[in-house]
């Protein structure tokens, strides 16, 4: 996978972004960017201000790890006061197009910032992860925000994941060792049981056909 994503990267003209969202993929996705022969990329987080403590954490051990700086791209805080006011704690799970309003404010807006002027944009993206992400490709060009998308581990399996992480110590989210197996923020992740998909623990009180947050729809 390395010398394939050393091929595509080098096709690129431009500035490289990853998004780091704290997430087993990214961990992955950061080591195999950072052996291409790039000579810079950013890599950034959406600081929703709804994470778990143990992102912040593993947002430092990442930062040592592989000699970086992760950028924090926030939401604005006047929409932030607005949202809170509208919705409370937990008005997010009253309906759906108040949780989608609730990702936009902290989602959406912040990586639209964190993309401007980007080419590429590489993720941790998976088929694995369910029914909104079957017709993924390693290569895409995202309409939504103007420049190619890059999942270099759409493909992988889990066991390949977790191999992947273990083979070479990478830093890992002491979440998933607590049942959860796909991270977000907090009032809308759960841990998962046995036998449930990967993504049953997010917005799980929403059908799985509506389990994005608007980062990765494509325009129609």
């Amino acid at each position: 996978m390395y010398s394939l994503l050393q091929q595509i990267v080098s096709k690129i003209d431009g500035k490289i972004a990853l998004s780091f969202s704290y997430q087993a993929e990214d961990a992955a996705v950061l080591h195999l960017l950072s052996q291409c022969k790039i000579k810079s990329f950013e890599v950034f987080t959406l600081d929703t201000g709804k994470l778990f403590d143990e992102c912040e954490k593993l947002h430092k051990e990442t930062e040592e790890f592989f000699k970086i700086s992760i950028k924090k791209y926030l939401p604005k805080s006047g929409e932030i006061e607005h949202l809170e006011k509208k919705l409370g704690d937990w008005g997010m799970r009253e309906s759906l197009e108040n949780r989608r309003l609730c990702c936009r404010i902290r989602k959406v807006e912040p990586l639209e910032r964190a993309l401007k002027g980007k080419s590429a944009w590489v993720t941790g993206l998976r088929v694995a992860h369910g029914i909104t992400r079957n017709n993924l490709q390693i290569v895409e060009y995202d309409e939504k925000f103007n420049l190619f998308k890059i999942n270099p581990i759409v493909f992988w399996s889990d066991e390949e994941l977790f191999g992947y992480i273990k083979e070479y110590n990478l830093p890992l989210n002491p979440l998933y060792s607590q049942g959860f197996k796909s991270i977000g923020c907090k009032p809308c992740t759960r841990a998962v049981k046995d036998g449930e998909d990967i993504r049953a623990g997010r917005w799980w009180w929403e059908n799985p056909e509506h389990k994005e947050c608007g980062l990765h729809i494509k325009e129609k």
